[in-house]
């Protein structure tokens, strides 16, 4: 069965608009509590099965939460609250408080109209698309609430917020500190707001903190990893060494250096990787996306690393590395991961990978990163209507082919549609900035047009 509902990264849309309303949020809380209820776990221990609900700071996450605890209540689900938490905290948190699965109400770097609901199993990572097609199909049936006393209860997790922080500081080596370092961090007015800050300070960083003072309509507004204007204009402010900046769920990263530099996902892998080679803890390859940049392939090339792209999405980065067995990988949009420090992405610990690498080699990040000068990139996104098929429309095929002609092996040309919203990303890359942008747009308007046709 198709899955209507979940995309790549769980169920998203506009608040107020199907599926982000009250009444399906309570269904799909309750079909996935149903789930749960019938799990092996459940049926061989004879206890209620518990899940961990965790949001940012979107104001229509306290409707959403509240929809979410009223359908796992009335399938027999205990509810554990953990208040505006990043997404990487629940999957850590759902695995050291042993429940049977987390949530987190999310969407992610998107602004504060839309939200989402995405799973995480008890693992700590994302569910098989085998469950997530269980949850679908249970929507369509009626609520039948569970008799009163079997019915979930709900508490507050007060100590989610330190149990994170001490989780993210375990993951830098004991020997090192950050002494010295002047960090802005810019946390997007997000879930990590009340947390990274604080993860830096206790290694010894000097931190200047922005993007810490949600008001429920500002998430992701002009700040944060999607928008590092704000970032740099921090950096040089407050004349610091580095820059961090994460996104509203906290599990995407980029950097800046001293002199207002980007560091994107793609090069803060090629980072951390080159890192763990000359330490001598490589191990495997690295794997990226059909997004990430070709530089990048040809510089871990080049050290003797292998690399290998998945489709876009953290999820299919995480099946290839465990294919693979491998530990590093990532997108260039920040979400980094590393499965021998955590199960998923996290922005926050992706970060102190790279720190970690500036204080052992005592190199500067500009030097770290020496070996990759990205190719010229342009992604343009072109809203369409849901469901349109871009790669069945003869004219957007004949401008890809006539693109990747001229292209002649120097670069590549990106056609997909987004898993989180109504769009068509039109991707061109290569070696002439002018050519890359010429073909981009070119594309962009016939996919435009099609789109409108």
């Amino acid at each position: 069965m198709m899955r209507r509902y979940f995309g790549t990264d769980g169920v998203r849309g506009r608040v107020g608009e199907t599926p982000i309303t009250p009444e399906f949020i309570m269904r799909l809380g309750y079909s996935a509590g149903k789930v749960l209820a019938s799990s092996d776990w459940h049926l061989s221990r004879g206890e209620r099965p518990a899940v961990l609900i965790g949001k940012d700071t979107r104001i229509s996450g306290y409707m959403l939460e509240s929809a979410l605890q009223a359908g796992l209540s009335a399938a027999g689900v205990d509810v554990l609250l953990s208040g505006p938490t990043p997404t990487p905290a629940v999957a850590y948190l759902t695995r050291a408080l042993r429940l049977q699965a987390g949530i987190v109400i999310s969407a992610s770097h998107n602004p504060f109209e839309d939200n989402g609901i995405k799973f995480f199993s008890a693992e700590g990572s994302k569910l098989p698309d085998a469950t997530e097609r269980e949850i679908e199909a249970g929507l369509e049936a009626p609520i039948r609430t569970m008799p009163s006393a079997q019915l979930g209860k709900a508490r507050r997790v007060d100590d989610a917020r330190g149990r994170y922080i001490e989780f993210c500081k375990s993951t830098f080596p004991n020997h090192l500190d950050l002494r010295g370092l002047r960090i802005v961090i810019d946390c997007a007015h997000g879930a990590a707001y009340q947390i990274a800050g604080h993860v830096l300070h206790e290694l010894g960083a000097d931190v200047v903190a922005i993007g810490v003072q949600p008001d429920g309509l500002n998430i992701n507004q002009e700040c944060g990893a999607t928008h590092d204007a704000a970032l740099r204009d921090a950096v040089k402010r407050h004349q610091a060494d580095i820059g961090i900046a994460l996104d509203g769920d906290g599990d995407r990263v980029i950097m800046v250096d001293g002199e207002g530099m980007l560091y994107d996902g793609d090069r803060l892998i090629y980072v951390i990787a080159r890192h763990r080679q000359q330490k001598g803890v490589f191990d495997g390859g690295v794997v990226g996306t059909l997004m990430t940049n070709l530089a990048v392939e040809k510089g871990l090339k080049k050290l003797g690393i292998s690399f290998a792209r998945a489709n876009v999405g953290d999820r299919y980065v995480l099946e290839l590395m465990q294919r693979e067995g491998w530990q590093l990988g990532g997108e260039g949009s920040g979400h980094i991961i590393c499965t021998d420090k955590h199960t998923t992405g996290d922005g926050i610990i992706s970060a102190l990978q790279v720190l970690y690498a500036l204080r052992d080699t005592g190199l500067s990040l500009p030097e770290l990163a020496h070996g990759v000068a990205l190719y010229p990139q342009k992604l343009i996104n072109v809203r369409v209507s849901k469901g349109f098929d871009a790669h069945a429309n003869a004219a957007i095929r004949a401008i890809q082919d006539e693109a990747e002609r001229s292209l002649n092996g120097s670069g590549r040309v990106l056609l997909r549609p987004s898993g989180t919203e109504p769009l068509i990303r039109v991707m061109v890359e290569g070696e002439s900035l002018q050519q890359v942008e010429h073909w981009a747009q070119k594309i962009a308007d016939v996919v435009h047009d099609a789109a409108e046709a």
